[in-house]
């Protein structure tokens, strides 16, 4: 039976949203439930908090969670999780769940975990076919072109495939939520940066560059994420549902 650790990274530095994690939710903050949503899916034997600032680790505190401070060099969430699995050897599977998706959803996670039941999956992430044409154009809304196997071929904030024919093709979102074997997140943590990632400005780019596969599981659920101010208001009015 495969361990699995769950952890959320969560800075307080953020450039459009300092502070973001410790916003006010409707009583609660958002790292709170971010934690209590991955906690109540009961699908981990561990949840942590991965975090580069006192005050959240102080906070996750008090509401009894758990968080281990990283180093604040640490350019992505992915890098974060990497530090984290230091500690947590013993375990087979990392799930990196955003500290900006309060409305965390126990559905998304399970897919995402059954992915590892296939023993030649590296990586696994989330697609979702609900895409309109404004998505499609969206550069904030990443696409992805599968191969016969639901592997991914690429991901771009471009709109792929180019649809040179009038044929409809069925486009994909991608949705931000990432499984490892943990033998995997050692090594990708260790590549070296890559012009190609940093064109597009998506790390999972730098893995695929280097040959690693990531497995493509479809999701019809979508969760609002909180990236400005502006986005808090939705995610308020479904919490009061």
């Amino acid at each position: 039976m495969m361990k699995k650790l769950a952890i959320i990274p969560a800075r307080y530095a953020s450039t459009r949203f300092p502070g973001k994690p410790m916003i006010d939710l409707a009583g609660k903050s958002m790292v709170q439930r971010v934690w209590e949503g991955v906690m109540q899916s009961g699908l981990f034997e561990e949840v942590v908090v991965a975090t580069d600032d006192d005050r959240i680790a102080n906070h996750v505190a008090s509401f009894d969670g758990k968080a281990i401070l990283t180093d604040e060099s640490h350019d992505s969430g992915t890098d974060r999780c990497g530090e984290v699995l230091q500690e947590y050897d013993e375990y087979d599977i990392v799930v990196n769940i955003q500290g900006d998706e309060p409305l965390v959803n126990v559905e998304q996670l399970r897919v995402l975990i059954e992915a590892f039941d296939d023993p030649n999956v590296q990586i696994a992430t989330l697609g979702s076919p609900k895409i309109n044409e404004s998505d499609i154009q969206d550069p904030n809304r990443i696409k992805i072109v599968l191969d016969q196997q639901s592997d991914a071929l690429y991901f771009s904030r471009s709109a792929i495939p180019y649809q040179r024919n009038t044929e409809e093709y069925p486009f994909l979102k991608h949705i931000g939520l990432y499984g490892f074997r943990s033998v995997v997140l050692k090594e990708l943590v260790k590549l070296t940066p890559t012009k190609l990632e940093k064109t597009e400005s998506l790390e999972q780019l730098r893995w695929m560059f280097y040959g690693y596969k990531i497995r493509v599981m479809e999701t019809q659920i979508e969760t609002p994420n909180i990236d400005t101010p502006e986005d808090v208001d939705a995610v308020l009015k479904q919490l009061k549902v």
